[in-house]
């Protein structure tokens, strides 16, 4: 996608190869900078205090951890330190398990010696395979975009809703519930996006609204619990959201709050969409009440970071002194309140059988439980 008119990645080599480049997008939207990852604890920092975030990005991110692990010491030793760094990083996120386990099982045969090579070449072969996913996932949801365009005979934008950050800040480009949204933009269907807040990182209005202004989408920034009454008023038309992990019937773990947009969309007979890649799915769980929850630091409730009049950032307190604050990260939205999952491989129902029929070579996952 792009920042200021240029085409840009979220994850990127260095020009001499040997370090790997991100966004902080801890910086945004106030500042665009960017941040060299020489290390793999430095990659672990990035995960864990969300320089980078969406759980296709930070897959990108361990499977480059992996690499950087393996350019001072490629032992076998180094690499099982390196697992575990980076798996501990961030719980929830299934993509960073699947992207160490492709580096692992990638590395395990290879000498040492010509284990940073190839480590540096398969990140960047994931990075580029996530590219595609979420371009065809961007296509798939597009057509549901196009029919809702013509249900309303034409006349007016497609009022998407969406929450947290699922565009292509999460992923490597093009994003998993944004990629509909742009590839709709760009082939000239009207669509308008509700951008909640998403407290308390506030994503949303710190992401999402940022780089759908970046590429001219229209959209419109509201509070988190406004959602369900634009719904009542009929101002929805559908909602699109990602997912941390998928379990293998359907059942989507997401930023904390959609389970509530997923209630009252049913409630209002609003189409509840969940967009996701393959490797987000969790092929080793039926129930999405057996997916960890992360649980953050309470000061990301406590406390909130703004710019003033004067253009300066500042952090304040928004909670009484001597209040706790709880600060679970995801919630889990059943699979009966997702009217479709959008793939790389096409739209299907949120059932263990829709699965099945998108992807079959995962049978054996389901007859060893």
């Amino acid at each position: 996608m792009k920042v200021n008119g240029t085409p840009t990645r979220t994850i990127w080599p260095s020009a001499d190869g040997q370090s790997v480049e991100i966004i902080d997008q801890t910086k945004l939207p106030f500042a665009f900078e960017t941040v060299e990852l020489d290390t793999v604890n430095e990659a672990a920092h990035a995960i864990f205090d969300m320089l980078v975030r969406g759980a296709p990005l930070i897959g990108a991110t361990a499977a480059y951890g992996m690499a950087l692990a393996m350019k001072t010491d490629p032992s076998d030793a180094n690499m099982a330190r390196a697992y575990k760094t980076l798996f501990e990083a961030r719980p929830t996120a299934v993509n960073l398990r699947w992207a160490i386990d492709e580096m692992k099982s990638t590395l395990d045969p290879i000498a040492p010696e010509d284990r940073f090579a190839r480590a540096m070449q398969r990140a960047a072969e994931i990075c580029d395979e996530d590219v595609a996913i979420c371009s065809a996932i961007g296509d798939h949801g597009k057509e549901l975009i196009q029919v809702a365009y013509e249900k309303a005979g034409k006349s007016r934008a497609v009022n998407v809703l969406t929450h947290c950050n699922a565009g292509w800040l999460a992923t490597v480009d093009w994003g998993t519930a944004i990629a509909p949204i742009y590839k709709a933009h760009d082939a000239g269907i009207p669509v308008h996006v509700w951008v909640d807040e998403t407290r308390p990182r506030n994503q949303g209005a710190s992401l999402t609204a940022w780089e759908l202004y970046q590429h001219g989408v229209a959209h419109t920034v509201i509070a988190d619990n406004a959602g369900g009454h634009l719904m009542q008023r009929g101002k929805v038309d559908m909602c699109i959201v990602g997912t941390d992990r998928t379990t293998s019937i359907g059942d989507v773990c997401n930023k904390i709050g959609t389970y509530l947009k997923a209630l009252a969309a049913k409630d209002n007979n609003v189409p509840f969409y969940v967009a996701l890649p393959g490797p987000t799915i969790d092929w080793t769980l039926k129930q999405g009440r057996d997916i960890p929850i992360e649980e953050r630091d309470a000061t990301e409730v406590t406390e909130m970071t703004g710019k003033d009049h004067a253009g300066k950032l500042h952090t304040v307190r928004v909670v009484s002194e001597g209040s706790r604050a709880a600060n679970p990260a995801f919630d889990v939205t059943p699979n009966y309140l997702v009217s479709k999952l959008i793939t790389e491989r096409g739209v299907c129902e949120p059932s263990e059988e829709g699965l099945r029929s998108l992807y079959p070579e995962q049978a054996g996952a389901w007859d060893d439980k």
